[in-house]
C-alpha cells in the first residue's frame, strides 16, 4: 500500500507499517524474513486445506454411490458439502473483517490453523477406525467453513504490511504461487495418499497444519491500524461495506468474480467426472484438481517476475472470457488428456483475473479497511466458490453433470459482456496506480494523525 495509507510504527519510520530491514523496496520479498514465512504458512496452509477437501468430497461422494444413490443424487451430497462451508463464511462476513481491522492479525491465523488441526486429527481417527459418516464430513466441512471465514481476511490484511508498496503487486504474484503450489500438491497428494490409506491424507494434513502454525508465530509484531474511538464496531462494518459499494472498480472486480466462478464452478464435480465420466479414480481425481493449479501456478511465477503493468482491466476481462470458453470446452470433454488441458487452461485464466483483481484491490484500499474490504472480497469468492459448488451440484442432480459445466462455462462468457457495460472503469483501467483523489484522502488522514 502506499505509504499515504500506512500507520507508520513508533519505533520505525518506515513506510506501510513494515520493519525497517524492509525499507529497500529493491528488495525481492522473500529476502524479507517475515514475507517469507508468511509464504510458506501460506502455502503449507492451502497444501492442508485442498488435501483436505478433495478427500471430504471423495468420501462423500462414494459414500453416497455405495449406498445405492444415483449420480444425481450423489452430486447432491457434493452440493450440500458447498452450502454447508459457505453458510458459516456468509454469516460471519461482516464480523470477521472488522475482528482482522481491530485484532492482531497473526494471532486470528494461529487460532484458525489450530481449528483445522483439530478437524483433520478427528478425520484422521475416524477414517482409520472405518467410522466416517456423512453426518461427520458434513460438520467438518461447517468447521473449516468457520476457520476459513476468520483466517481469509486476517491473511489478506496481513500481507500488505509486510513488504513495501513498490514490490507489493510481485508479493501478491509469490503468494499466489505459494498459494497455487498448495493447489497442486494438496490435491494430488490426497488423492496419490487415500489409494494407499484413507487415512492418510489426513495425517498428513494435521503434520501441515504444525509446520504452518511454526511459521506464522515466526513472523515479527507488525503495527495495527488505528482503531477509530468514535465509531461503533457496527458503524465501521457498514463503513466498509460502503466504501466496497461506492468504489465502483473495486465493486465491479469483486463482483465480475463472484458471478463468474459462482457459475461456472467445475471443481465441485471433478469427483462425478473422476468416477463416472472419465472413470480414472482416485489417482486420477488428484490429477483433476491438481491441473487447474498448474496452469495458474505458471502464471502466478510468469507474474513474479515480469509484473503486469498495462492495460490491466482489459485483460483481466479477456482472461474471464478464456476461463468460461474452457469450462465449456471441458464439460463435453470425455478425453482426460483434453479435460487436463482445458483444466489447466482454466486455472491459468482464472489465476490472471485473480492477480490483476488482487493487485487493484489492495492498492486501492486504505490500511483502515483492508480487513473489512478483504472480508467483503472473502464473501464473495466463498459465494462464488463454496456456494458455486452447491450452485453446480444441485444444477447437476437436475440436469447432469455436464449441463450443469456447460451451462456455468456460458455463464460466465455471459457475465464478461453484462459487466463491462454495467463497469465501463474496468476498461478504463490501465495500470494499478490508484486515483490521485485517494491519495489526496490518505494524506490528509495522515497529516490528522499527525
Amino acid at each position: 500500500m502506499p505509504c499515504h495509507w500506512a500507520r507508520v510504527s513508533e519505533d520505525s519510520n518506515t513506510p506501510n507499517g513494515v520493519s525497517a530491514d524492509t525499507s529497500a523496496s529493491h528488495k525481492h520479498p522473500l529476502a524479507i524474513p517475515n514475507f517469507l514465512a508468511y509464504w510458506v504458512g501460506r502455502m503449507t496452509l492451502t497444501l492442508a486445506q485442498y488435501s483436505m477437501l478433495l478427500v471430504i468430497g471423495w468420501q462423500t461422494y462414494n459414500i453416497a454411490r455405495d449406498a445405492g444413490l444415483s449420480v444425481a443424487g450423489a452430486s447432491g451430497q457434493l452440493a450440500l458439502i458447498g452450502l454447508l462451508q459457505f453458510i458459516p463464511l456468509f454469516a460471519l462476513t461482516p464480523f470477521v473483517g472488522l475482528v482482522a481491522d481491530r485484532y492482531d492479525r497473526r494471532k486470528i491465523v494461529l487460532g484458525t490453523v489450530v481449528l483445522q488441526l483439530t478437524c483433520a486429527v478427528v478425520l484422521a481417527w475416524v477414517t482409520y477406525h472405518g467410522d466416517t459418516t456423512i453426518p461427520v464430513l458434513f460438520s467438518i466441512a461447517v468447521a473449516l467453513g468457520v476457520a476459513r471465514a476468520f483466517s481469509g481476511p486476517a491473511l489478506s490484511a496481513l500481507a500488505p504490511n509486510l513488504v513495501p508498496r513498490e514490490i507489493l503487486p510481485n508479493a501478491i504474484a509469490l503468494s499466489s504461487i505459494g498459494w497455487q503450489v498448495g493447489m497442486i500438491v494438496g490435491p494430488a497428494l490426497g488423492g496419490y495418499l487415500y489409494g494407499f490409506y484413507p487415512w492418510l491424507p489426513y495425517v498428513t494434513a494435521a503434520i501441515l497444519y504444525c509446520v504452518c502454525f511454526t511459521a506464522f508465530a515466526l513472523i515479527g509484531k507488525v503495527p495495527q491500524p488505528a482503531v477509530r474511538k468514535d465509531q461503533r464496531p457496527i458503524g465501521q462494518i457498514v463503513d466498509g461495506m460502503r466504501y466496497v459499494w461506492h468504489n465502483k472498480m473495486v465493486f465491479g472486480s469483486i463482483t465480475l468474480d463472484l458471478f463468474a466462478v459462482f457459475l461456472a464452478g467445475a471443481t465441485a464435480l471433478f469427483p462425478v467426472y473422476a468416477r463416472d465420466i472419465l472413470q480414472v479414480g482416485s489417482a486420477g481425481l488428484g490429477q483433476l484438481a491438481m491441473a487447474p493449479a498448474v496452469g495458474a501456478a505458471v502464471t502466478a511465477a510468469v507474474f513474479s517476475v515480469r509484473p503486469l503493468k498495462s492495460n490491466v482491466g482489459p485483460k483481466m476481462l479477456g482472461s474471464v472470457v478464456v476461463f468460461g470458453t474452457a469450462t465449456v470446452i471441458f464439460g463435453f470433454s470425455t478425453s482426460m488428456p483434453l479435460s487436463l488441458a482445458m483444466l489447466a487452461i482454466i486455472g491459468a485464466a482464472d489465476m490472471f483475473s485473480v492477480y490483476i483483481r488482487q493487485s487493484l484491490i489492495q492498492l486501492h484500499t486504505p490500511d483502515d479497511k483492508r480487513g473489512r474490504v478483504s472480508a467483503v472480497s472473502q464473501m464473495t469468492i466463498s459465494a462464488s466458490n463454496e456456494f458455486g459448488d452447491f450452485f453446480s451440484g444441485s444444477l447437476a442432480f437436475l440436469f447432469g453433470p455436464v449441463a450443469a459445466v456447460v451451462t456455468g462455462g456460458m455463464g460466465a462468457i455471459i457475465t464478461v459482456a453484462v459487466w463491462s457495460r454495467m463497469f465501463p472503469v474496468l476498461w478504463a483501467t490501465k495500470t494499478f496506480d490508484p486515483p490521485e483523489q485517494l491519495l489526496e484522502e490518505a494524506q490528509r488522514n495522515k497529516n490528522q494523525e499527525a
